[in-house]
């Protein structure tokens, strides 16, 4: 499988990579680290997701978004653009690219707004707020093609686990954005039926 395999019929998930793997080098370059690509950085200042910086910094609640596309370090980043090119192809193939890209931001915004809401003080960036939308959607499409549920399923709960089990992640962050994708799944993916022309 190959980079035009994976990215076949799917431009959004393609941008929105390579702008997160671009916004990262930038970044990187800045702070001298791919550890800590963030607070060193001026790009990273003014996108990360923090609290007081929405409410009085540049960008204000622009920040909601820009996060979405900013990551903390080369580990994040690779995690979650695996993640986006596996799952976010597969949705954007199937619900078309303008709906996927209009879930996408409505994931990122959502996840960012649950942030804000739950956990003001903490500074927060990253793109797996959209991803756990995507899981959901996911489990969606399977159900419309009739296929297995267990292995979409299995796949939302590993990663809800990991959300609690592991230190350092944005829990609602994560809930903020599978709970976007739970209300988005069922009207995103449906597809009317279009009644065939009869010949006169």
């Amino acid at each position: 499988m190959n980079v035009r395999t994976l990215f076949h019929r799917a431009p959004a998930t393609a941008a929105i990579a390579a702008v997160c793997v671009t916004v990262f080098a930038v970044t990187a370059l800045q702070s001298g680290s791919l550890s800590n690509a963030i607070w060193g950085s001026p790009l990273g200042v003014r996108m990360v997701l923090y609290g007081p910086y929405v409410v009085e910094g540049p960008l204000g609640w622009l920040r909601l978004v820009t996060a979405g596309f900013l990551h903390l370090d080369l580990t994040h980043l690779f995690v979650n653009m695996l993640m986006l090119v596996l799952i976010g192809g597969e949705v954007e193939r199937y619900v078309g690219t303008a709906r996927f890209a209009l879930a996408w931001f409505t994931g990122v915004t959502a996840s960012s707004a649950a942030v804000l809401a739950m956990n003001f003080g903490t500074p927060t960036a990253g793109a797996s707020g959209a991803l756990f939308m995507l899981l959901a959607v996911l489990v969606a499409i399977a159900y419309r093609r009739s296929a297995d549920l267990r292995a979409p399923v299995a796949l939302v709960l590993l990663n809800v686990v990991y959300t609690f089990v592991v230190p350092g992640i944005s829990v609602w962050g994560h809930l903020g954005g599978l709970a976007a994708g739970t209300l988005l799944a069922w009207p995103l993916t449906y597809a009317p039926v279009i009644p065939k022309r009869e010949a006169p």
